[in-house]
């Protein structure tokens, strides 16, 4: 403050003070604290505000310390005009009140700039893995994801053991770790995966989410939505007697499945042959053998080449063996031979351990940004969610969404669902706001691009292999209609034209 500025007086020429020393209308200036040892007993103002606070000292010393309710009333107003001020000294508290001002934005912004800045991570160096579980219904999908989890610490034993007393409360005491994933009651109560769950586990070398996706007719196009996004399908089957059967006849899922997969891009399939600990089975090579040779040439006519691709492996789901640690050679004495010696397209003991040998081929981190948008949803501004498929993505480069063509800036990037990083990767599945997009402008489907964008078109010349058609149709014609799946597009779209027919031994007409 001024020391040669003289007492302040209220001054009804005055003008209260504005940042950038703008004028409003007129107003008594603001009034410093008063304090009851300061007060003159013969000021008119201090003797209209003890009169208007009916002889209250401390409600009058609250009243002068606020010179906008002290402006409402006409008596105070009446004084001010009587006694008038120096229009100087209100310009002296003006300029001093904003210098005052101007030291306290200099020292917050010092405090700013010495904080530390919140931590941006580069990303976890580990590659990323996107792993689905398909399979049919009951082939304990669901089951196996669970104990996934359970043995790699992202459940904890308080929590296992309430969900074995609400399996045992509805007489499925083998459900409690499908309850893990499967956390709808409905899907509780009827024992059926409908959405498809989603959970993270880590190992040493790699990193997993894992996509459970429904195994019954009725809920496919949610298992397309999770096989959309994997990099490795695990086609779970059954060796109980009567239950690898229903799956791999025709109307069961197994082979179903097996086929989107392949159509979806699954790069390496790996075949769980599951409840191998199972009283009818009891980790009998014969039956694992048996199962193994009736899929191989179906996984064959998908078009997986079985002996780089395609990968075959015992496990129970339910009790854990080979899925972190090998099963004890007294209870199977045949695996460890089998799989040190390379049969079955294995020379790993445990599904841990096959997941962290495979390589995913073709993501190029130097190639353009291809993001396909699974979803899209609105918190402080559009936020997509996607997989990048393929180059690397940063906070503040720039997208062109296709096909509409609009280009945004990108404001922050996510993995984990909220951790925020630096750079995101082939393979990463991530949360990415978008400054300046409307929600109705992001849809599923879509595809964020750097340049050059991918190209978007209305027709495309295909080759379609034709697996099972619907019963109301047998033949398929010009004009026919269906659903058209490319990364997590769907799309209706008709037959315009077939040119010509291909048998399996290539003869064509």
């Amino acid at each position: 403050m001024n020391p040669q500025a003289s007492e302040w007086k209220p001054s009804a020429a005055a003008a209260p003070w504005t940042p950038g020393g703008g004028v409003a209308v007129s107003a008594p200036a603001p009034a410093p604290e008063s304090n009851e040892d300061e007060i003159d007993e013969n000021d008119p103002l201090w003797q209209a505000v003890l009169k208007i606070s009916e002889g209250d000292r401390e409600k009058a010393l609250k009243l002068i310390n606020n010179p906008d309710e002290l402006a409402a009333y006409p008596e105070i107003q009446k004084i001010l005009e009587e006694t008038g001020g120096d229009a100087a000294e209100d310009e002296e508290l003006v300029q001093d009140v904003e210098e005052k001002a101007k030291i306290e934005d200099s020292m917050e912004d010092e405090a700013e700039s010495e904080a530390p800045a919140k931590p941006v991570k580069e990303g976890d160096p580990r590659e990323h893995l996107n792993l689905v579980f398909i399979g049919h219904v009951d082939a304990g999908k669901s089951t196996l994801s669970g104990n996934i989890l359970y043995l790699t610490d992202n459940v904890d034993k308080r929590t296992i053991e309430r969900y074995e007393r609400e399996a045992k409360a509805l007489n499925r005491d083998s459900w409690f770790l499908a309850f893990i994933m499967d956390t709808d009651e409905g899907e509780r109560a009827k024992g059926k995966t409908v959405e498809v769950g989603k959970a993270r586990f880590e190992t040493e070398n790699k990193r997993y989410t894992i996509m459970d996706a429904p195994g019954h007719k009725n809920h496919v196009p949610n298992m397309i939505q999770g096989a959309s996004q994997a990099d490795i399908g695990i086609l779970v089957i059954s060796a109980r007697k009567g239950e690898f059967e229903t799956g791999f006849d025709r109307g069961g899922q197994t082979r179903e499945h097996a086929l989107l997969a392949k159509t979806l891009g699954v790069d390496y399939l790996i075949v769980a042959v599951n409840k191998m600990d199972e009283p009818t089975v009891k980790w009998s090579k014969e039956r694992f053998e048996e199962c193994i040779s009736k899929i191989r040439p179906y996984l064959k006519s998908c078009g997986f080449t079985i002996k780089t691709q395609v990968k075959f492996i015992p496990i129970s789901g339910l009790g854990g063996a080979n899925v972190k640690d090998e099963v004890p050679e007294s209870e199977c004495s045949w695996w460890r031979e089998s799989y040190t010696t390379g049969q079955n397209n294995t020379d790993q003991p445990t599904l841990f351990k096959l997941l962290d040998s495979l390589v995913i081929p073709g993501r190029d981190a130097t190639a353009p940004v291809r993001i396909p948008v699974l979803d899209r949803y609105s918190e402080r501004g559009t936020i997509a969610m996607g997989k990048v498929e393929s180059g690397t993505l940063r906070p503040g480069s720039k997208v062109t969404v296709m096909p509409t063509g609009q280009t945004y800036k990108v404001d922050e990037v996510w993995v984990n669902d909220d951790e925020s990083i630096a750079a995101a990767r082939p393979g990463e599945s991530v949360l990415v706001k978008l400054n300046g997009a409307r929600l109705e402008d992001i849809r599923k489907g879509y595809v964020l691009c750097s340049d050059p964008p991918c190209r978007a078109v209305d027709k495309i010349i295909c080759q379609v292999a034709i697996m099972d058609m619907p019963d109301n149709t047998k033949i398929m014609t010009a004009g026919f209609q269906c659903v058209f799946h490319a990364h997590t597009c769907e799309e209706e779209c008709i037959i315009t034209r077939i040119f010509e027919t291909t048998n399996p031994k290539e003869y064509t007409t």
